[in-house]
């Protein structure tokens, strides 16, 4: 999964604070919609969530700045499974002008795996933690 587009969009006006650059609520929807996204790919979708009563809840958020974003910029997430374990699952997105390739922000997220009646922590089934497995990031070279 390292390398793959999570998020694809554009920073639109009225997305952008008194300073001319994308303001942070953004970069913090941007890279909400990638979870979204890299989690599908794991097995975490809308219908299994539904289905099984089961949910997640993000516990730790750590976000960079690096570059600013402005009007008109093409936004690219790219992101990378970094550990999975039996409630929980840590990510990197990083966050790119796609024009440039600079890297705009990162983020790295502890999600955890939630029954959603009980509102505690639950295991993630095998077939999702069999997904996960397969998308791990390598460790070495893992820059956040």
């Amino acid at each position: 999964m390292e390398g793959e587009a999570t998020y694809r969009g554009t920073v639109y006006p009225w997305q952008c604070d008194h300073v001319g650059h994308m303001n942070i609520m953004w970069y913090v929807g941007k890279f909400d919609e990638a979870n979204w996204n890299l989690f599908a790919r794991l097995g975490l979708t809308p219908s299994y969530m539904r289905e099984s009563g089961r949910g997640m809840a993000a516990v730790q958020q750590t976000l960079s700045y690096k570059r600013e974003l402005l009007a008109g910029d093409i936004v690219e997430v790219r992101s990378r499974l970094l550990e999975i374990r039996d409630k929980s699952i840590r990510f990197l997105h990083e966050m790119r002008n796609a024009e440039t390739g600079e890297i705009a922000a990162t983020c790295e997220i502890t999600g955890v795996h939630m029954d959603r009646q009980a509102r505690k922590s639950a295991p993630f089934a095998p077939a999702i933690r069999y997904a996960a497995m397969q998308h791990l990031a390598p460790a070495e070279g893992v820059v956040a």
